[in-house]
Parts: structure tokens; sequence; C-alpha cells
């Protein structure tokens, strides 16, 4: 039977050496007799060992170009897993495409001070709310400012809360539409094609609004600072005006050169976790081995390393891709769509159609995958001539006999 797939198309990549599952298996049991984790860290830590297990069922993959057979397991599908974000991250694309305007786009990232990590660990739905809160209000504000571009922006931020070596570093990336409608809407207002805002002005407003949101939370008891406050009541005050102080980071990126770019640029950021498989390098005597950047490796102790993996779990529910302006839900057939037609006729030379929707089909959706996970090709011949049928239910284990 000839092949399915294009021979130009890449073969799927071997399966790394050395996964996250691994160092929970090996590591995990003994790391939770030692701390007390919340409830979704103990979620994560079950999700992570049972992604692509016998335990979650699956089916039977037979090639049919050239014979070779394989059980496929199903995927846990927390978000923290690594092995489950490729195909989450490619439908996320395929939603947004429709909202993605033919202009340019600006890169943000709206930074917290090291100083307020300890309080943004110890309240992490509170204070990331108002990191996204202070973080859109400075961008919409200046954005509205007539004296520098007097118009509503689109805005898609994405909360990340890692650093490359695990440590706890919060902050959002901001996706930035290169101008924006005017208050009257019936015309589109570029922005400068090199910069935004001045990012020591867009530091100062930042810094302003999320003290500001802060100082309020603290106030009536919503945020709470570490160890409970109760010891030393004046700590926030002396915490708040040696904030005021400082200047805080705004790093302003290069903007991108169109739709295309940008979407892409998403893919990259959506549905990215702490720590990928690809990038551990060894597990032994020594510890835990993974790559940072620039060639560079840290490595760590089991304990270590699963601690600060799991400092990276979000609370249930939580909501850490956010839209405003223009790109919001409440915009998305109105203002965001008058916006498209303003622009029309003026998209930027380099600009190139934005792909139509391909379906629900994964290896439409994903195209050649950097893991492996979700795309049904043959390991042995690489076709995707996959014929996949349901494996048994899994046999429920047997309750402990009581001794």
């Amino acid at each position: 039977m000839p092949d399915a797939c294009p021979r130009d198309r890449p073969r799927v990549p071997a399966r790394p050496a050395l996964e996250l599952a691994d160092i929970v298996r090996e590591h995990g049991a003994a790391f939770r007799l030692r701390h007390i984790l919340t409830p979704e860290q103990h979620a994560v830590l079950s999700a992570v060992v049972r992604c692509r297990t016998a335990e979650l069922g699956g089916h039977l993959d037979v090639c049919l170009a050239c014979g070779y057979s394989a059980p496929s397991y199903n995927s846990c599908r927390n978000r923290h897993c690594p092995k489950c974000q490729s195909l989450a991250q490619a439908r996320w694309i395929e939603g947004r495409m429709a909202r993605v305007l033919p202009i340019h786009y600006f890169h943000v990232v709206f930074t917290l001070p090291a100083e307020l990590r300890p309080l943004a660990a110890y309240n992490r739905r509170d204070v990331f709310d108002r990191l996204f809160g202070a973080a859109s209000a400075t961008l919409l504000e200046l954005g509205q400012d007539p004296k520098r571009l007097g118009a509503d922006l689109g805005i898609t931020m994405v909360l990340h809360t890692w650093a490359r070596d695990l440590s706890f570093h919060p902050h959002v990336h901001a996706i930035v539409t290169g101008g924006g409608l005017s208050p009257s809407g019936d015309r589109w207002i570029p922005a400068r094609g090199r910069y935004l805002f001045p990012v020591d002005v867009l530091g100062a407003l930042f810094r302003g609004k999320f003290l500001a949101a802060l100082d309020a939370a603290i106030a009536s008891g919503e945020v709470k600072m570490p160890g409970g406050g109760s010891q030393d009541p004046e700590a926030w005050d002396r915490l708040r005006d040696r904030l005021h102080r400082m200047k805080w980071n705004v790093y302003a990126k290069r903007p991108f050169g169109g739709a295309e770019q940008v979407i892409r640029y998403l893919g990259r950021y959506t549905h990215r976790v702490g720590i990928s498989n690809q990038r551990l390098v060894s597990m032994d005597e020594r510890g835990i081995t993974f790559r940072t950047k620039d060639g560079k490796a840290v490595t760590l102790s089991p304990d270590a390393f699963l601690k600060r993996f799991l400092s990276h779990v979000l609370p249930n529910g939580f909501v850490k891709i956010r839209h405003y302006g223009l790109m919001s839900s409440s915009h998305a057939t109105t203002t965001l769509e008058t916006a498209r037609a303003l622009l029309t006729d003026a998209a930027l030379p380099n600009d190139k159609p934005v792909a139509a929707g391909v379906g629900d089909d994964p290896a439409s959706l994903l195209g050649p995958s950097p893991t492996g996970d979700e795309l049904p090709r043959c390991p042995a011949c690489g076709a995707c001539a996959i014929l996949r049928s349901p494996l048994p239910e899994p046999v429920a284990r047997a309750p402990p006999v009581a001794a």
C-alpha cells in the first residue's frame, strides 16, 4: 500500500530518553512524604505518571503500510503535563486565527520585582489576577491617551511563572496590536513602526497601578503577607515604599512582521509549561540535569527539582490566557470586525493570508509535532496510514485486604 503521507514530511522523532514522568515515578513518593502539597499539586503528580499509560486506556495503532502495530495510550490532558500541550495549543490557535488582524504586533513583557515573589507565591490567584489587571490597564490607558495613540488597542496576555532554571519568576507576555481603533470607530490609527510606548513610561504606570491594587487588597484582607503579617503589621508599608522607589522591569521586544508571524509566536507561548521533556538531560546520583539557555545546564537534587516544578502549578480554574480591548470576547463580533473592515484595503505588504480553519483533525492542526506525541504516524516507516481500534478497558484493581 502506498504511503499516505508526503515523503517530504519529517518522520516522528524518537521520544526523549528522560521524561518528567520518569522523575516523578522515581522520586515522587518520597517527595510527597517530605512536603505538604496542595490538592492541585497532588493531582499534577498523579496525572504526569499516568499520562500515556495503560491506566488511562487507549487504542491499538496498526500501520496499513508496513503492518507495524503498537498500543497508543490516552493522555492525561493536565495543563501542566509536558506531553499534553501540542494538540491543545494547536486547537487554541486555530480558534484565535479569526481574531488576528492584518497588521504588525508588539510584544511587551511585564515582570513582578523579585521582592514581590514571596507574596505572589503565598497569594497566587489574587496576585496573578492583579498582575493581569495592572498590565492590561497600563496598555489600554496609554493607548487611549490622545497624546500617544488615542485609540483602543487589542491585547492578548499569557501568564508565565518560571525562568529557564525553573525558579519562580511571575510575568505576563502581552501581544499588542500595532495601532488601534479610533474612539469614533471610523478609522484605524497605526502605531509607530519600531516601538509602542517608552518602556520607562510603561514601567512607572504599571508600578503605580499594581501597587495601588495590591495595597487595597492587603487593606481588605484579600491578600495576606507571608506568615500572616500579624507579627509585623508595618511589613507591607515598608515593602510598598521600597517598591515605589524601584524601577520596574517592562521589556518591549521588536514588533512582529504580520499576522502569520504572530500566530506562530503565540503557539510558542500559550500552552508552554515550566519544563519540557526535551530539556531534560539526565537523572543520576548527582541529581536532575536539564538545559537552561545558551547551551548551559543546571543540576538540582530531585527534591529541589520537584519543588521548583510544582511551584508553577496554577490554582484550579485559573485562566492564564486573557484578552483585552479589541481582542476581548465582548468585542469579537463588533469593534474587532469594524477594525478588520477598515484594514482590509490597507494591509501591510508583508502580511500573508491567514490560513482558513482546518477542522478538528489532529494531523491537520499540528503538522509535524516537535514531540511526536499527537501525530498518528508509524514509527517504523513514517506513514500516516494508521488504523486505530480501542484497547480493552483497563481492569480495576481490587482494594487491599484489611489485615
